[in-house]
């Protein structure tokens, strides 16, 4: 699937949602949906899920939930690692133009908030593209208990100890072999 596809069938029409009264809502389900996330960061599984969006007083309001995986590399093994993210929305939308004169609203006075399309669409790729980002880890694991690699050969910790040879240490560093911490004077 495209980006070009994949924004087509993110793509809602709301215009009739917008004339009716507050409260009146809409509920829209995607499944298969390959995202670009840009140049560090890979889908594993094609996003899925379902949004409900309800129409408010200035426009609309979406709650929903997405499914997908991140293809990622674990912070301390370095092995690739698939990361299942299960994510809740919920946006506030909303309208570029006013639902009844058509005249263009002022995107700078709330520049923060995500907007509808000209022709009051519901456009959810890039909020769903900003929910995936942010839920990146920063340091992602592929379990909580990994050793990670040995600093001085780069091999696996996880086949047990490693015994290295005491390197030779930069004279100018030597002094700093006897230095101790006294963690009580350190903590008062």
């Amino acid at each position: 699937m495209t980006a070009a596809s994949a924004s087509s069938e993110l793509t809602f029409p709301l215009a009739a949602l917008l004339a009716e009264p507050a409260g009146s809502r809409r509920d829209y389900a995607f499944e298969g949906i390959r995202l670009d996330l840009g140049d560090d960061l890979v889908l594993a599984q094609p996003v899925a899920g379902h949004v409900r969006v309800s129409r408010t007083n200035r426009g609309v309001f979406l709650r929903g939930s997405v499914e997908t995986a991140l293809l990622l590399e674990c912070s301390r093994c370095l092995r690739p690692i698939e990361l299942a993210l299960n994510l809740a929305l919920s946006e506030e939308v909303l309208p570029a133009l006013d639902i009844v004169t058509g005249k263009q609203l002022d995107p700078a006075v709330e520049p923060e908030i995500a907007r509808l399309t000209d022709h009051h669409e519901l456009q959810l790729e890039p909020i769903l593209r900003e929910a995936i980002q942010l839920a990146e880890p920063i340091a992602p694991l592929c379990r909580p208990d990994c050793p990670g690699l040995c600093a001085v050969c780069g091999e696996t910790l996880e086949t047990g100890p490693h015994e290295h040879d005491e390197a030779s240490l930069d004279p100018r560093l030597e002094a700093l072999r006897a230095f101790r911490v006294d963690a009580d004077a350190e903590t008062g």
